[in-house]
């Protein structure tokens, strides 16, 4: 009888420990974006997304899809978010071609951000060119993410817009390893330690929103941060950062999905926040 009710116990551990990774599995971008692309016309195309695969399937039928147009005069501004602030610390990171992005992977915990409470830790960031989320049906040049997870699996991805202008810093600072990957089918480059603060992603004014990963399997439940403030990029990065994926196309951004009614929040502080 003992070893019956250690049998049982054994068997709901593993059956709890399966269920976990299954959902792990489900909140995270996959890896490899060979499976699908961003040419309307294809049977691999966005509006198609959630029909490859049936993991997949939020991206067809799900009511809180990302990105969005961030509309003013749909927008509640509020002052009691509190200030975006991220507590980031340099670590080895490695630059990897996913397929139509360029991702910058940190190989271990380089800081996170606290939304409500939770803390969320950064795992990664990439690239999308045109920009994703528009304001006001205004499209920009670049949108990078920074993608966060909880412990328990939830994503939030702090969004930051750009348009044509001066060099991005950040991007300065690994262009020689972009045009490493450019040059080559490598699909990895080491870059070594690299500082998430350099990327500037604290602001003080920042739309927020439940919406979904921007690519499979479109997950949802993602807390998205806009930072309200666009910075500015040169037209050679963002052309490296689209040439470094070998994928021939000149977009890898998704079109914008259905608002549903969703509430979207712009934080601007009180007078005495700001000072």
């Amino acid at each position: 009888m003992e070893k019956f009710a250690t049998l049982i116990l054994v068997c709901s551990f593993l059956i709890v420990l399966v269920l976990l990774l299954s959902c792990q599995a489900t909140s995270d971008e996959v890896e490899d974006e060979r499976e699908f692309n961003y040419e309307d016309d294809s049977e691999k195309g966005p509006a198609r997304w959630g029909k490859i695969r049936q993991e997949w399937s939020m991206c067809n039928k799900g009511s809180m899809q990302s990105p969005i147009d961030l509309l003013d005069d749909r927008v509640e501004v509020v002052s009691d978010l509190g200030r975006l602030q991220g507590s980031y610390r340099p670590r080895n990171a490695t630059l990897e071609n996913r397929g139509h992005d360029i991702m910058l992977k940190w190989e271990a915990d380089a800081g996170f951000i606290r939304i409500n409470g939770t803390l969320y830790q950064l795992k990664q960031c990439h690239w999308h060119s045109p920009s994703e989320h528009t304001v006001n049906d205004k499209s920009f040049d670049l949108e990078v993410h920074l993608v966060h997870q909880s412990p328990t699996g939830k994503n939030a991805v702090t969004g930051i817009l750009y348009k044509i202008g001066e060099p991005d810093p950040f991007l300065t600072s690994i262009m020689d390893y972009l045009a490493d990957i450019s040059g080559t089918c490598e699909k990895q480059k080491v870059v070594g330690m690299v500082d998430p603060k350099q990327i500037k992603a604290g602001s003080i004014k920042y739309y927020r929103y439940i919406g979904s990963l921007t690519i499979p399997p479109c997950t949802q439940d993602v807390i998205w941060t806009i930072v309200e403030k666009v910075r500015s990029v040169s037209s050679e990065q963002v052309k490296l950062l689209r040439v470094a994926v070998h994928d021939g196309s000149d977009t890898n951004a998704r079109p914008v999905q259905p608002r549903n009614r969703r509430v979207v929040q712009l934080y601007k502080p009180t007078v005495e926040e700001e000072n």
